[in-house]
C-alpha cells in the first residue's frame, strides 16, 4: 500500500523526516515537514470551495465526520458563464483602423458613421465595420472595337487609375463598383468615339480622345455616386481592322511626309522672308535718307534764292552781272576754247587753248607755257596791242575788258 493512501495507517512519510499519518484522515504534524505541497490536497481543496460558491455540499472529511452543506443554487453556473461571454464579446469588439483605411460602420445594416485610423471599438453582432483603403491606386483595363461617325470600326485600349474617395458611397451606393466603372467606361468610350472621325482616333486625336473620355467618365461616376476618383485615364492604343490595317499604314506615312515637307517649307520661309525683310527696311531707309536730301537739298536752294532775291533788290545792276558771270562760266566750264572780248568794235575771237599748249618743256619754259609759233600772227600783234590799253578800257567800263574761263 502507497505511503499517502487515504486508510493506510502510519505509513513513513519520506519527507516528513519519521512523523506519520493521523488514522481520521487529518495529516500529523511531524517534526519538519518541508517537502512539496500534496496536489491531490490542493486539487481537492479547490474542488470543495467551487462548490461551495455553486451552493453544493462540502466534501465528508475523515473517517466519521461529515461537513454540514447548504443547498446548490441553480442559478450560479449560468450567471458565471454569462459574465464570462459578456467578457469575451466586449474583448473582441476592439479593433484597429490601419493609416490608409477607413471604416464604414454599419449597425444593424444601416450606416452610423465613418471611423478614423487608431484604436476602435464597436459592438460585435450588432455592428458590420467594412474597412476601405483610401490611398491604394486600383487599375482597370478595357478594350473595345467600335463604329466611329465615319462607320468605321476602331478598336480602342484604355486604362483607368482611380482611387475611392468617399467610403461610404464607394460602400453602400453600388453593389460592385469595379463593375459599375467598367460599365461606366464603356459607355462614356462608345460615345466619344460615336462622335469622332476614324483617322482622328488613329493619328492626332488620341490626347483629345482620352481628355474627353476622362471627363465624361467622372461625371457618370458622381452621378452613380459610386465614390471613385479617376486619376489618370490612358489610350494605350487604337488600331484600325487587320484587313485594312496596311492601307491605314500608307496613309499614316503619306501625313508623315505631308508634315515632313511643310516642316522644311517653313524652314525656308523663316531662312528667307528675314532677308527679305532687311533689304525692304534698307530700301525704305535709302528712300527715306534720299527724300530728306532732295527737301534739304530744294531748301537750300530756296533759301539761296530768297538771299538773292534780297541782294538782287538791293543793287539790281550788280547782281544782274553777277548772275551773268556764273551762267556763262557754268555753260562755257566744259569747253577747251577761250573767248576774249577786246573792246567793243572788235570781233569776238576764239583762243584754241588746246593748240596753243604744247606737249612738252624745254629748258628754259615750262609745260603751261604759250607756244607763240602756234598763234596766228594778225591774233599775237592784236593781243600784244591790246595788252596795253586793256587796264584803261576795264576802268571805263565795267562791261568791258576780258572774260576768260578755261580749265
Amino acid at each position: 500500500m502507497a505511503w499517502n493512501e487515504p486508510g493506510g495507517g502510519n505509513q513513513h512519510d519520506p519527507w516528513s523526516g519519521g512523523g506519520r499519518r493521523g488514522g481520521n484522515g487529518g495529516g500529523g504534524k511531524g517534526g519538519g515537514n518541508q517537502g512539496p505541497p500534496d496536489l491531490d490536497e490542493a486539487l481537492k481543496k479547490f474542488q470543495d470551495k467551487l462548490n461551495n460558491m455553486l451552493g453544493g455540499r462540502g466534501k465528508r472529511g475523515g473517517s466519521g465526520g461529515s461537513g454540514g452543506g447548504k443547498p446548490r443554487n441553480a442559478f450560479a453556473l449560468p450567471g458565471l458563464l454569462l459574465i464570462v461571454a459578456l467578457a469575451i464579446w466586449a474583448a473582441s469588439g476592439f479593433y484597429l483602423v490601419d493609416q490608409s483605411e477607413r471604416g464604414v460602420v454599419l449597425r444593424f445594416g444601416k450606416f452610423q458613421e465613418v471611423v478614423t485610423p487608431g484604436l476602435q471599438w464597436n459592438p460585435p453582432l450588432i455592428d458590420d465595420v467594412r474597412m476601405v483603403n483610401v490611398t491604394r491606386v486600383r487599375s482597370i483595363t478595357q478594350t473595345q472595337s467600335m463604329l466611329t461617325q465615319d462607320e468605321n470600326i476602331v478598336s480602342v485600349e484604355m486604362s483607368v487609375q482611380y482611387q475611392v474617395a468617399d467610403p461610404r458611397g464607394y460602400v453602400l451606393n453600388v453593389r460592385n463598383p469595379e463593375l459599375s466603372l467598367e460599365n461606366a467606361l464603356d459607355s462614356a468610350l462608345r460615345h466619344v468615339v460615336g462622335g469622332t472621325d476614324m483617322i482622328d482616333i488613329l493619328t492626332s486625336g488620341r490626347e483629345i480622345l482620352g481628355t474627353a473620355v476622362s471627363s465624361r467618365l467622372q461625371s457618370y461616376l458622381d452621378s452613380y455616386g459610386t465614390g471613385i476618383l479617376i486619376q489618370t485615364l490612358n489610350v494605350e492604343s487604337t488600331s484600325p481592322p487587320d484587313a485594312v490595317q496596311d492601307a491605314f499604314d500608307d496613309v499614316i506615312r503619306a501625313r508623315e511626309d505631308r508634315q515632313r515637307t511643310i516642316n522644311q517649307a517653313m524652314a525656308y520661309a523663316n531662312a528667307v522672308i528675314p532677308a527679305a525683310q532687311g533689304q525692304a527696311q534698307r530700301i525704305v531707309e535709302q528712300g527715306q535718307g534720299y527724300r530728306e536730301s532732295v527737301v534739304a537739298e530744294a531748301r537750300g536752294q530756296a533759301n539761296r534764292f530768297n538771299a538773292l532775291l534780297t541782294q538782287y533788290q538791293n543793287a539790281p545792276g550788280i547782281m544782274r552781272e553777277r548772275l551773268y558771270l556764273d551762267t556763262i562760266s557754268e555753260v562755257y566750264g566744259e569747253t577747251s576754247k577761250v573767248m576774249v572780248d577786246v573792246a567793243e568794235e572788235s570781233p569776238l575771237m576764239v583762243l584754241p587753248m588746246d593748240r596753243l599748249r604744247t606737249g612738252t618743256a624745254g629748258a628754259a619754259g615750262s609745260q603751261d607755257d604759250i607756244d607763240e609759233e602756234a598763234l596766228d600772227p594778225q591774233l599775237l600783234e592784236r593781243l600784244r596791242a591790246t595788252q596795253s590799253s586793256g587796264d584803261s578800257s576795264n576802268r571805263n567800263s565795267s562791261s568791258n575788258g576780258i572774260r576768260r574761263e578755261g580749265r
